[in-house]
């Protein structure tokens, strides 16, 4: 006899109470196709300083690449009105006024800081040095991952002396004392990217500078000039150029990558770095 138990009904016919019949369909039944939405970015990127030149180009390499990203800087939401920009979330808040910006660091995973700025020395300590130790503790201590900072290359070792002491020592002495507070509390996630002049699409209002005109063809002649960057007193003027895109990429390998080398990275390992899919 049957495993198969049958029952009647009240009309008579035969119903089957086997288990293994109850999820068969009827022919010609199709089964119903259920949307299953992709689940969201388990990478969260703030972009400090979103709305600078650097600081817009990330955010959109970033949303390209499709990322969480969000950005924080003193002016809130972005004047761009590409369609990048409406995937960003904009947070406003100054790194120098602690207790105002630190929400904006819930959830992330990575922060990637571009604010810097020249003026007055004192001035030049505050963005460039203050503000960023400000963000680097907070990262910290909110359990950030990784922490990029796009500092700035060194000056060849004459000319180094002469800005820090004579015409730019706040800048220098700034930028410094950021690099030295994010080796200290990410030992092994922080990178510091030290690029020279970065040459791109620049906004200023409505207009936009397109330096890559001069930038792209005086890079290639420097690049196939680097015997000349060892030269006393005038070898840092031969140091190749960097574009903005290749910038952007390289933060953001060294923000989501868990492999990218902490610690600092001169001008030809972020050309490198940037050359590299990840």
């Amino acid at each position: 006899m049957s495993d198969s138990s049958m029952a009647v009904s009240s009309s008579g016919s035969c119903l089957s109470t086997d288990s293994s019949k109850v999820d068969e369909r009827r022919d010609g039944e199709e089964a119903e196709t259920v949307k299953v939405p992709p689940p969201p970015p388990t990478e969260k990127l703030l972009v400090l300083g979103g709305n600078g030149f650097i600081g817009s180009h990330v955010c959109k390499e970033a949303v390209d690449r499709g990322l969480s990203v969000a950005s924080l800087s003193r002016s809130g939401r972005s004047s761009i009105q590409d369609s990048w920009a409406s995937k960003v979330t904009w947070h406003q808040g100054d790194l120098l006024s602690l207790g105002s910006w630190e929400d904006a660091l819930n959830g992330v995973t990575s922060v990637i800081s571009c604010v810097g700025g020249l003026g007055s020395n004192s001035h030049m300590y505050n963005i460039n040095g203050t503000a960023n130790v400000n963000a680097i503790k907070a990262a910290f201590e909110k359990g950030v991952k990784r922490f990029v900072y796009i500092s700035a290359a060194s000056a060849g070792i004459e000319r180094k002396v002469f800005l820090s002491h004579f015409m730019l020592p706040g800048y220098y002495e700034g930028k410094r004392a950021a690099e030295t507070e994010l080796l200290a509390k990410f030992p092994n996630g922080g990178v510091v990217l030290r690029p020279g002049f970065i040459y791109g699409t620049r906004r200023v209002g409505s207009m936009k500078l397109p330096l890559g005109v001069i930038g792209s063809p005086l890079d290639t002649i420097l690049r196939h000039a680097k015997p000349l960057r060892k030269l006393p007193l005038v070898g840092a003027l031969f140091n190749p150029l960097l574009n903005i895109t290749s910038v952007a990429n390289a933060a953001l390998r060294a923000a989501i990558d868990p492999v990218f080398p902490p610690g600092v990275i001169d001008l030809d390992g972020i050309h490198h770095y940037s050359q590299e899919k990840f």
